[in-house]
Formats: structure tokens, sequence, C-alpha cells
């Protein structure tokens, strides 16, 4: 099962289409990051979110060619709802934030490719400056979609 997970990832991260991150000591700060935040993670719905976050960089890391650690061996009872989790979860930011750009009639829109959480918005105007769209406007537009889109924690 562990080469399916694999090539289904792959594609995943392919359509996604993040940014490689430099240095390659990221990937193990935003490891050590989530899995700080798995510890402390209180509830079963934070913690199946925080453990997708644990996923996805490990994920990541390895796609982007700099493996920090190893994907747990895959078992259905434990890990379906976890990699269906977190494929939506990220999956969802991926698509508000390309919604977002196209409601700014942004001209390159289909560059931007970003999963940080937009519940925030200082995270809307660091995605507005990576890719030169108007701040205020994407703020704007970031905080109407945030009312309708399906965004989980």
């Amino acid at each position: 099962m562990r080469p399916t997970i694999d090539a289904l990832l792959r594609r995943w991260h392919r359509m996604l289409g993040l940014s490689r991150q430099s240095p390659p000591s990221w990937y193990r700060d935003r490891l050590r990051e989530e899995l700080q935040e798995r510890r402390t993670a209180k509830t079963p719905w934070q913690k199946l979110s925080e453990t997708s976050d644990v996923f996805f960089s490990i994920s990541r890391a390895r796609y982007d060619g700099f493996p920090v650690r190893k994907l747990p061996p895959f078992v259905a009872s434990r890990h379906v709802l976890l990699y269906a989790y977190m494929l939506v979860k990220y999956t969802l930011r991926w698509e508000f934030y390309r919604t977002a750009a196209i409601l700014c009639n942004a001209p390159h829109y289909d560059l931007v490719r970003e999963v940080v959480n937009p519940s925030k918005d200082h995270k809307l105007d660091e995605v507005a400056s990576r890719y030169q769209i108007d701040p205020v406007e994407f703020k704007r537009v970031g905080r109407q979609l945030r009312r309708v889109w399906p965004l989980l924690p």
C-alpha cells in the first residue's frame, strides 16, 4: 500500500506546485514546529489537525528532495482519515488563494501556489506581497472569501 500512497502524494505535491524552500534546514525547522504543536494539542480534532500538519511537513520535505523523516507505515484503520483530512485541508487552502487571486484580477493568478493558513490577515498580506497583488484588495477579497470558504483548522 505504501507505493500507492507515495504515488498519490507525489501527484498531489506536483499539483500544489509549492516553491522549494531554502535553506534545507527550513524543512527540519517546520517539522520541529509542527511536532511541538502536535504535542500540545488537547482535543481529538486538534490532534488530527496537528498530525496532518506533521505528515504534510514530512511528505513535502521528501517531495522537495529533503527527506527529514519517513512517514509511518500505512495502516488503513489509523491513517485513512488522517490522509483524507490532510489532502482536503491543504487543497482547500491552495484553492482559496487561487480563487482570491482570480477575484482580484491578478494577471498571473495561475502562479499563486500557497497553503499557509489564510485565517489571519497578515498571511493574506504576505501572499499578496509574494505575488505582487494589491494587498488592500487581496485582503478585502480574502476576508469575504473566509466567510464562505470551507477552511479546516
